[in-house]
């Protein structure tokens, strides 16, 4: 594919860095934008960071840029080279818009765009898609750069990316991936949050978060189908057979990024959902878009709001803008039962405006942090021992409380809380991965695959969605019953994914599935590209959140008992195993949903333009892609993917697995 775009964007594409100095920008206030970042650098390494940035401009330009760049790292504690930004409008454009001599560098161009659509990121002019920190790029000059490269390269070669900033182009093959990216990979004793702060000030790493530096980002639909299967059985597990969610209650607190799915989420699965935000604006887009169905901005107001949804038993979606800590309180206070209880605050990212402190407003805590960085953490560490102190209130009562992969246990603990049980060896509240995703989906295999329609066309979105519902049921017919639910839940899931109005951004959508699963849905999307009846080629990926694709003992791999969930192998096996069975990119990012220095993810993209290529890639990687994991989990003996592997293996002669012989207990327990 060689496109033959004469637009001024492709124009303003193929110019990268522009020939002449644009005139100083200001950002847009119309927009949000990231916390003024901690002043961490000495003036030594302030100079080292305006030096760094500089190198991407001609000589004459520097003594006026360096001046800019000073102001801006002064002024928000990172250079974003704001007077670069692209005047034209950023958004996911059908594939044959950009000006590229392949279909996968088009379709890379299309993926990064959507992650830096207003409408889809979090803080667009500083580059952060969500999660308060994860980035694309750490500044415009890498963007510019990169979508130039993208539009000279060929089949034969491979764009290396690190923490953001395009390396070059280098002969490779056409088999190699397009783009090989890497995100924040710090040598371990450098992975505090100071160091973060420090290197990301200095512009040599980022934080790509999990989706965001890998251009796989789709939208809070991306974590709305998660969060609705876990959810779905979070209730399972504390309601009677056959009782409905309906007038139940599920509280909660984030609106902002990849957490604004969850009142949608709840929707879906058909309860009350009661979501905290301290953010106006946060709470007043997912309103906007559709994701949130009432704004309540008095507590008393909500208390009566929430007591009508119960005796209406309603399904319902209310967002509180507020702090998270008043309203567990509240309800303790008025004897409101909260069924089930979680947190999706940025906790990751606790000292930057991830989570904020009850008795502080939003613009309070936003200067705190910024002035005075270790009474703002004492008044988070305050805050969190307070939310703990009314979770347990409620959980006395029977509420159903899990970690919901934000590290929020984990940064309790260490703020004091009264969060670990009685041995003091463990926390007290169960991750969600631990007691719902691991053992119910993770170790058969099932994970959020996903997919994106490159022609930008609704139509052939709707289509996807009926290759794949018709490719779940055929495959449905013939599932064991270990993963009927798994199955059921997905088919309920695509039949209204269209009715639930999910897209923001690409025309994107995701599902659950296995390996099987996956491979037959993509063969089925490479032969409609390749008849026609999708237009334009499919981009697939998957959330970092997977069965293979991450190593976190506080998330993904949290149900590991072996005593191997703090190594990382099975991410980096992943991405190198990816790359070389026909992923189009692959990245590797240190962070991740649960902290820098906390998690190992890996992700891919693989773009179906319906050649014969394409259906021998996707069958290779897919295939790999999932049963890594399942494989890893089967050696830990977890006993969902002992009988998932041992299928494969049966499925697939030229699979052979390790497989872990089972020890009695009565060995064992007088040994020492």
């Amino acid at each position: 594919m060689t496109t033959t775009t004469t637009s001024n964007f492709g124009q303003l594409i193929i110019q990268g860095i522009p020939e002449q100095l644009p005139p100083p920008r200001t950002p847009d206030i119309k927009v949000s934008h990231a916390p003024k970042r901690k002043d961490i650098l000495s003036k030594e390494e302030k100079r080292l960071a305006v030096r760094n940035a500089l190198r991407y401009f001609p000589e004459d330009w520097h003594r006026e840029l360096a001046t800019e760049f000073a102001e801006e790292l002064n002024s928000y504690g990172r250079i974003y080279m704001y007077r670069f930004m692209p005047e034209y409008s950023m958004y996911a454009r059908p594939i044959a818009d950009y000006p590229a001599k392949t279909p996968q560098a088009a379709a890379i161009m299309l993926m990064i765009q959507n992650n830096l659509d207003p409408k889809v990121a979090q803080h667009p002019q500083e580059l952060i898609t969500y999660g308060g920190n994860g980035a694309v790029f750490q500044n415009w000059a890498q963007y510019l750069l990169t979508m130039q490269y993208l539009s000279q390269m060929t089949e034969e070669q491979t764009l290396h990316i690190y923490s953001g900033h395009p390396m070059g182009l280098f002969p490779s093959s056409k088999n190699a991936p397009r783009v090989v990216v890497t995100n924040g990979m710090m040598i371990p004793n450098y992975s505090s949050p100071d160091d973060w702060e420090r290197f990301n000030a200095l512009g040599v790493t980022q934080y790509g978060q999990m989706t965001a530096g890998s251009y796989m980002y789709i939208g809070p639909q991306g974590i709305v189908h998660g969060t609705t299967i876990t959810v779905m059985n979070a209730f399972r597990k504390v309601l009677r057979n056959g009782e409905s969610p309906a007038g139940k209650v599920f509280l909660t607190s984030g609106l902002g990024g990849m957490s604004g799915a969850q009142p949608k989420a709840g929707n879906i699965a058909g309860c009350i959902t009661v979501c905290a935000e301290v953010n106006p604006a946060a709470a007043h887009k997912r309103h906007e878009q559709g994701w949130v169905d009432e704004l309540l901005t008095d507590l008393n107001t909500l208390v009566k709001r929430t007591r009508e949804a119960i005796a209406g038993k309603e399904v319902v979606s209310l967002a509180f803008i507020g702090n998270i800590v008043e309203v567990w309180e509240r309800f303790d206070q008025e004897d409101i039962f909260v069924h089930l209880g979680s947190d999706q605050t940025s906790l990751h990212n606790p000292w930057a405006g991830g989570y904020y402190p009850a008795g502080l407003s939003f613009e309070e805590s936003n200067t705190l942090l910024r002035e005075s960085p270790e009474l703002f953490k004492t008044k988070v560490q305050e805050s969190l021992r307070r939310q703990v102190t009314a979770i347990n209130n409620h959980t006395a009562k029977g509420t159903y409380f899990f970690d919901y992969g934000n590290a929020f246990l984990l940064e309790a603990s260490r703020a004091g809380a009264a969060i670990m049980n009685e041995d003091d060896n463990d926390f007290r509240y169960p991750s969600y991965v631990q007691d719902i995703l691991g053992p119910m989906c993770f170790d058969y295999g099932f994970g959020p695959f996903r997919w994106v329609c490159t022609s930008g066309k609704p139509e052939d979105l709707k289509r996807s969605d009926a290759i794949a519902l018709q490719v779940m049921r055929d495959i449905q017919k013939e599932a064991p019953d270990e993963i009927s639910q798994q199955m059921q839940d997905n088919i309920r899931w695509i039949e209204e994914a269209e009715n639930n109005k999910l897209v923001v951004g690409s025309q994107a959508r995701i599902l659950y599935a296995d390996a099987e699963g996956r491979a037959a849905i993509a063969q089925a999307f490479n032969e409609a590209v390749k008849s026609g009846d999708l237009t334009a080629p499919v981009v697939l990926g998957r959330d970092h959140h997977d069965v293979s694709g991450t190593d976190s003992p506080y998330r993904e791999t949290s149900n590991i008992y072996d005593g191997s969930r703090f190594t990382a192998d099975m991410a980096i096996h992943n991405v190198i195993g990816d790359s070389f069975r026909g992923a189009t990119w692959v990245s590797i990012h240190n962070g991740g949903g649960v902290g820098w220095g906390e998690v190992i993810n890996g992700g891919f993209g693989m773009v179906l333009d319906g050649s014969a290529e394409a259906s021998e890639r996707l069958q290779s990687m897919l295939f790999y892609d999932v049963n890594n994991g399942i494989a890893r989990r089967s050696w830990a003996r977890n006993k969902g993917a002992l009988f998932a592997i041992r299928r494969e293996m049966e499925r697939s002669p030229a699979l052979t697995v390790t497989v872990p012989k089972i020890v009695d207990d009565d060995i064992l327990n007088n040994l020492f």
